[in-house]
């Protein structure tokens, strides 16, 4: 991007304003476009993180289609401004003015489906709007592979000339590769005077927000542009198609970021991060493994394909996987290892406690070293309420145990294989809870041969 102006010294405070009142008809959905997710988080939830970097005052999100979707997303996170109707951007903005009533410093003007502008983007655009010109607007241009339809920002040295819609470009207007990606920094005192000189008087009836520039120019003053060097932090998310690009490009960067950190990816693009995945180093994540949020992996895990991880913490050195789950509330400390088709919720698995094999493990506390068997679960839900099971340190869970919660199983216990457990079991105590064998001599036999002769009757 274009070099913020040395002589620039921001010091006022921030406002946001995000535009989101578009309907969102390409993405056909019930779902408002802005909470479509990106990496497990809603594209507008990605904006305002970046936004916070600057620490803005206000923050208002301008409403129109499912306003109720975005005051459960966001809270008190911020104010909400309603467009009814929908007369175009500076309409949009002007929705805003109430919110911002009494606020003298810097606006941000942002869309909420362009999710991926950075904090240091957005800087550079407040740095530039208190330069040494002191321009009325700033605008961040951006110069893509193909300029398409997009509006151009005609301009000299930084300062602006004119902004002009593509059909309304000249030839040579339409050569400049410096496009408008509607994003503005504007001084509050002159925001909301720009904006009530707008007129509608185009062919959509519309007030449209970039006409603020060409205002502020006929009237003398300066405007500037600062151009992203990266394209992609401006890209617009109006379909299903582009979400699945933006996503795209979202886990290409993250998987690049992990691998520069020192984890070891062994087939990148089948790995998918979560938004706040954290991976620690000497981490190998073999094929086919996806994080939903809230995942925290230490340093020399190895996970395992097929995994799938979600609100889980591992610990130093634990080994994952294939085809292990681990849903929210799964802790796993050093040296812990969850192996093939064993599913953790809501379990803190202490040092070295091992399930290696088809076992499900939830509402429980494992104590270290206890080792787990294959085919056992903890029965932690009566249909109403849900119970927790507590294992002692190292014991031991022989398999296709049922471990009917609530219970205890003591230090050094055994439950032997087959046992369906319900009461508690002492500390060094052997456990075997199984109906009595019944034998019958050849029973199997005569059953056999039976069934033989009654199949050969009903062929006969």
């Amino acid at each position: 991007m274009t070099e913020p102006n040395p002589a620039a010294a921001p010091a006022s405070p921030l406002a946001i304003i995000v535009l989101a009142a578009g309907k969102g008809t390409r993405m056909k959905s019930d779902l408002h476009k802005v909470l479509h997710p990106i990496a497990g988080r809603p594209m507008l939830l990605h904006l305002l993180a970046n936004a916070d970097a600057l620490a803005p005052e206000r923050s208002v999100v301008v409403a129109g289609h499912g306003r109720e979707q975005l005051e459960k997303a966001l809270g008190d996170r911020a104010a909400i401004a309603v467009q009814d109707p929908q007369l175009g951007t500076g309409h949009a903005v002007q929705q805003a003015e109430a919110a911002l009533s009494g606020f003298s410093g810097d606006v941000l003007i942002l869309y909420g489906d362009v999710p991926f502008v950075s904090a240091e983007t957005m800087r550079a655009m407040i740095e530039r709007l208190h330069g040494g010109d002191a321009p009325a607007v700033v605008v961040l241009g951006f110069e893509p592979a193909d300029t398409l339809q997009y509006g151009r920002v005609i301009a000299q040295d930084g300062r602006i000339v004119k902004m002009v819609e593509h059909k309304d470009a000249s030839e040579a207007e339409r050569a400049c590769r410096v496009c408008n990606s509607g994003l503005m920094a504007v001084r509050a005192a002159d925001l909301f005077g720009l904006l009530a000189r707008v007129g509608n008087d185009n062919a959509q009836g519309e007030y449209y927000l970039p006409d603020i520039v060409n205002i502020a120019i006929a009237d003398g003053r300066a405007c500037s542009v600062v151009v992203t060097a990266d394209a992609d932090e401006v890209a617009g998310i109006n379909s299903r198609g582009e979400l699945a690009e933006a996503e795209a490009r979202w886990q290409q960067r993250r998987r690049a970021r992990a691998m520069a950190d020192g984890a070891t990816l062994v087939a990148p693009e089948t790995v998918w991060f979560a938004w706040d995945t954290t991976i620690g180093r000497d981490v190998t994540i073999e094929p086919n493994v996806w994080f939903g949020p809230g995942v925290t992996v230490a340093d020399k895990v190895v996970i395992h394909g097929f995994s799938h991880l979600e609100g889980a913490t591992v610990g130093e050195g634990a080994q994952i996987g294939p085809f292990a789950r681990l849903r929210p509330g799964a802790n796993l400390a050093r040296k812990v290892k969850v192996g093939n088709f064993v599913e953790v919720k809501n379990a803190n698995l202490a040092e070295g406690a091992k399930a290696n094999h088809l076992t499900y493990l939830g509402d429980a506390d494992v104590g270290a070293g206890a080792n787990i068997g294959a085919g056992t679960i903890t029965c932690n839900y009566d249909g109403y309420f849900k119970y927790r099971t507590v294992i002692g340190e190292r014991a031991f869970i022989g398999s296709n145990s049922a471990l009917i919660a609530p219970v205890k199983i003591g230090a050094d216990a055994i439950v032997a294989a087959g046992s369906a457990v319900s009461r508690d079991v002492a500390a060094g105590e052997l456990r075997m809870v199984r109906a009595e064998q019944l034998i019958k001599p050849g029973w199997a036999d005569r059953f056999h041969d039976a069934m033989k002769k009654k199949k050969a009757e009903k062929k006969g």
